[in-house]
This record gives structure tokens, sequence and C-alpha cells, in this order.
């Protein structure tokens, strides 16, 4: 058996290893699971554990009296929190010392294999919110645990029952039903939290000027959607997901827009030629850059200047 430590992450690769490691009863289906988090026991050491499951996880938890790492950031489920885990990421659970906190809350444990022959075994890796950083977990209100709950439930009932033909058609939809709530929740939720949404775009200005001013450009050229959202320490769909509700531009049409800012004061202010410009903006080939800034201002670049003249 794995020795669980901080360094190497715990791979769990069935339903069945997990409920076996947490104390839990078997499993009625080897590929679903709906749990209840009363039901499952502490860690079997005291010390931090980093895990890695085979299967979807997606958690709603309250008082669960420990803290959750997860893409570098840290959480403690102190109010009614859900968030979803992918098959293959890494995360971390650190349990805590106040053992009179009644925890409580649903994980929803879904295999790969169950969605097998089913739309939902592609269009599950559309859903953003699986690569979400967990200080950006979806904080639901009282109505809206009690959706997600029902939901849940209806789908241990399902698997629960005598399991037909028709078992696996009636799960899915349920749980394409879930993850369209969570979609609109994630929105709500977007909407409400202008403010964190503000700081990131205050925050994204602030990078483009340092790295558009700076010869970083010209070195390794444009800043990749992925390195933003890195700087920024949140998923790349988390930010564009930002960006869209607050100001109807994805990440890279902002980047975009500041390397034409940055082409239109040196086409305005300098007499470098515009091959020149393409290279001190990062462009290998001239006409890629003439071809983008004809796209976005419907003007060729030697067009502009002589607008000035």
């Amino acid at each position: 058996m794995q020795t669980m430590n901080t360094k190497q992450p715990y791979r769990i690769k069935t339903i069945s290893e997990f409920h076996r490691l947490r104390g839990l009863p078997k499993p009625e289906h080897p590929l679903i699971s709906v749990i209840n988090v009363e039901s499952i026991n502490h860690l079997p050491n005291d010390e931090p554990a980093n895990f890695v499951f085979d299967f979807y996880s997606i958690s709603l938890k309250r008082n669960c009296n420990c803290k959750f790492r997860y893409g570098q950031q840290q959480y403690d489920f102190d109010e009614g929190v859900m968030f979803f885990i992918a098959p293959n990421q890494v995360f971390g659970i650190e349990p805590g010392n106040d053992e009179t906190l009644k925890k409580s809350g649903y994980m929803l444990l879904i295999h790969p294999d169950f969605l097998w022959n089913s739309p939902l075994a592609k269009t599950i890796k559309q859903y953003e919110y699986f690569g979400y950083s967990v200080h950006e977990a979806l904080f639901l209100s009282d109505k809206e645990e009690t959706t997600i709950i029902n939901m849940m439930q209806n789908m241990e009932q399902e698997y629960r029952s005598n399991i037909d033909k028709f078992s696996q058609d009636i799960i899915i939809a349920q749980l394409e039903l879930l993850f369209n709530y969570a979609d609109r929740f994630y929105h709500r939720q977007f909407i409400t939290r202008k403010i964190t949404n503000h700081q990131i775009l205050n925050r994204l200005e602030e990078i483009l000027a340092e790295y558009f001013n700076s010869d970083t450009l010209a070195k390794k050229g444009l800043p990749t959607v992925h390195y933003i959202a890195e700087v920024l320490n949140v998923s790349p769909g988390y930010l564009s997901g930002s960006l869209k509700t607050l100001t109807g531009q994805s990440t890279q049409q902002h980047i975009h827009d500041k390397l034409i800012e940055k082409a239109k004061e040196k086409l305005s202010t300098t007499g470098l030629s515009v091959s020149e410009i393409a290279y001190q903006l990062g462009f290998e080939h001239p006409q890629s850059f003439s071809k983008l800034f004809k796209t976005k201002t419907n003007q060729s670049p030697l067009g502009f200047r002589q607008s000035f003249n």
C-alpha cells in the first residue's frame, strides 16, 4: 500500500478504494457514489496528505474541520461551499483540531467509465469549474444547497433501486441538470462578486502594462492566457469567465487590445518602420502584426500612421 505524505500524492483509483480508506461500507455501485459527509471517518493519521483521484468528485461541505489545499491555495470549510475536482488533479487535506465542529454535506463521486457512450463523456470537460482554483469555490445560499442536495439524493435513490436499462440515462440526466445549476450559481457569483472581478481586472491591467513596457515582449512574444492566469493565481477558465462577465471580452481580447494600444503609440510617436515595431512587439513576421492590426482597427499600420500626418 502507498504511504501517505505531503510530497507524493496518494492516488485513489476506484470509488471502492475511497470507501475503504474513509471507513465507509462498500459502495452499492462501483462507478458512482453519493456520500453523506457525516459518515466519513477522519484520515488515518493527523498529518496533511495529498491525493489524486482517478474519478470526478463534486463536494458540498460545511464545518468539515479541515483545510483543503488546491492550486496552491488553502480554504476552510466554515460555510456552504461547493467545488469540483477532475481526475488527475492534486489536492491536499489537512485535518483540523476542533473536534466540536459537526461536519455536514455531501460528496458525489463519478468514475469516467460511468459516462461511457454518453454525450456527457465529452461535454463534462467543457465545464470550466472543474479547473477553478479553490479560493474561487462556489459559495451557495441555503436554497441553492437544498437544490443540489436534492439532485444528489435523487441520483443515490436511482442507483440504490433495481438497476435497469434506464438507470444510467436517468442518472446522467440528473448530472447534467446539476452541472447546469452550478453554471447558473457560478454566473450569479460572478455578478455578485464584482469587487473581486474589478480587482482582477485592475491587476490584469498592471501585469499587461508592465509586460508591454519591458523588453520581455520583444524576447518572448505576446503573453499567453495561461501565463496571465498563473501570475494572477487563478485558472485560465475562471479569468476569462470573470472578464467576460465584467467587460464582455476574453483574456485574449484584452491582450490584443493592449498590443494595439502599444502599436498605435509607436506608430504615432516614433519613426520606426512597421517591421521594426512588429519585432519590438514580439512578432516574428511583420505580416502577422499588420494582419492583426488591420483586423482590430480596420486600418493598416501605415494607414494609421498617415492619419497623423
